[in-house]
């Protein structure tokens, strides 16, 4: 059986997950994970998804306040033994939801250029690649995305 629910950053189910991706970014980032962890901190996120399949979490995605009318997705991250699956996408779908219902029109991201999983997974699903913002101007490991919502 697979579940989403909606919580927040307390969730120890999605702390815990979050623990797992940052040990995946920091492999995969090297030295520059530094620069990268310091925006992803979890401590006030108010909008997260958790998908359980059967009792076990196995994937999560936030979002967050960006611009007026705009959300960034954040901490999307699926365990390796569970991908395949479609839950990135059902997270990914069902954070947009909850923007929609929020009255948010937008939504934005940034993954890094050693995640082809992310990209392929963002473009699949409408987002397109726009100018790095923010803290991103002038990463080059950087890609952003941007996606209007219906």
């Amino acid at each position: 059986m697979i579940e989403t629910i909606r919580t927040n950053s307390s969730n120890p189910d999605f702390v815990l997950l979050v623990e797992a991706l940052d040990a995946d970014l920091a492999e995969r980032d090297g030295e520059d994970h530094g620069y990268y962890a310091q925006f992803n901190v979890i401590d006030a996120i108010q909008h997260v998804i958790v998908l359980y399949e059967g009792e076990k979490a196995v994937s999560c995605g936030a979002m967050k306040a960006f611009e007026e009318n705009a959300m960034e997705i954040k901490r999307m991250y699926t365990l390796p033994a569970h991908r395949g699956k479609g839950f990135a996408g059902k997270i990914l779908k069902e954070l947009e939801t909850w923007a929609l219902e929020l009255g948010i029109r937008t939504t934005v991201l940034e993954t890094g250029k050693r995640q082809p999983e992310a990209i392929r997974l963002y473009e699949k699903h409408g987002y397109e690649q726009t100018p790095n913002y923010g803290q991103y101007i002038g990463v080059d490991n950087s890609v952003c995305f941007r996606k209007a919502l219906d």
